[in-house]
């Protein structure tokens, strides 16, 4: 394993890190995790499962629910098991193309999921503020080509993201502040200028999760608007009613999101502890939250649970 304090470092491999001031407790935090990393697997997996298998599901506002289940299922995957074996086995070392993988595989599908959350609030729009044309427009192809689309967008975006990193030299430590990859912890530890992973990581933010949560909340502000002008109190109740489950997963990731970022860009001061909670809260808190808000939320997800529970 490289010494953390070697100044001739190649990066052929990282050392992970993530819980600063509590390595004796390591082995017992993997336990509560391991429980919220299982609870995210069956719940995505059984929103995907219930879709795919109830022809009453086969609408647009469904397939959207199951292409963030499916997100969350790969982008949990690909951090927890490495996160698990860190924690219970002391597997610190990370090869270089192991950490650019999975940097990769973090920052692409947290694009995918910005982008699904946008389509989804798009669909409530159509619904609530054009609902005669919205069967017309959002059609099943259609939203086929939304998430090929959302996938397209968040690799393009991101794939530079490694081959930036490829250009870096590295000296010093190799010890991350993580226990996974992420794009500003890695070029952070490099001796030679990262102007360019600065500049193209923020424009990249700035341009995916940031132009879609401005467009989300434009979408909310006509969504508002129209919702007002309805007659009736209970109509108004109603008709902002199907939106609650999708503000609440929007909040559930951009919070999070905002959080990290500003931690890492001006929390300098701060405990390392802080970047730590903050990065496992980002990763760990929507593919947990996102199937239990629409379970709860979705009248027909939540009969089928239930009939098949009764059933088993």
């Amino acid at each position: 394993m490289p010494s953390p304090n070697n100044t001739d470092f190649s990066p052929s491999s990282f050392i992970l890190s993530g819980t600063p001031g509590l390595e004796v407790a390591c082995f017992w935090l993997a336990f509560p995790l391991c429980s919220m990393y299982l609870m995210a697997i069956v719940g995505n997996g059984a929103v995907v499962f219930i879709v795919k298998t109830e022809r009453s599901l086969h609408a647009p506002m469904y397939f959207f629910l199951c292409m963030l289940a499916a997100v969350d299922l790969a982008l949990s995957t690909s951090t927890m098991p490495r996160m698990l074996s860190y924690l219970w086995f002391d597997w610190r070392e990370i090869s270089f193309g192991a950490c650019l993988l999975q940097m990769f595989l973090i920052h692409s599908l947290s694009a995918v999921e910005s982008t699904v959350l946008l389509a989804m609030a798009w669909d409530r729009y159509m619904a609530i503020c054009h609902p005669l044309r919205h069967a017309t427009i959002l059609t099943n192809p259609m939203t086929a080509k939304i998430g090929l689309a959302a996938m397209a967008r968040g690799m393009l975006f991101f794939l530079p993201l490694p081959l930036l990193i490829l250009r870096l030299s590295f000296c010093g430590s190799n010890v991350l502040s993580h226990s996974y990859c992420l794009h500003q912890d890695v070029m952070n530890l490099a001796c030679t200028s990262i102007a360019a992973n600065v500049v193209y990581g923020l424009t990249a933010i700035l341009l995916v999760m940031g132009l879609d949560a401005l467009l989300i909340a434009l979408s909310y502000f006509m969504i508002i608007k129209a919702v007002l002008q309805l007659s009736s109190r209970k109509e108004r109740v109603k008709a902002f009613s199907t939106c609650m489950a999708h503000l609440c997963v929007v909040l559930a990731f951009y919070m999070p999101l905002i959080g990290l970022s500003v931690v890492h860009r001006f929390g300098k001061g701060l405990t390392p502890l802080v970047q730590v909670v903050m990065g496992d809260i980002y990763l760990l808190m929507p593919p947990l939250l996102n199937p239990i808000v629409y379970g709860a939320r979705t009248k027909q997800i939540r009969r089928r649970i239930l009939r098949w529970i009764l059933h088993h």
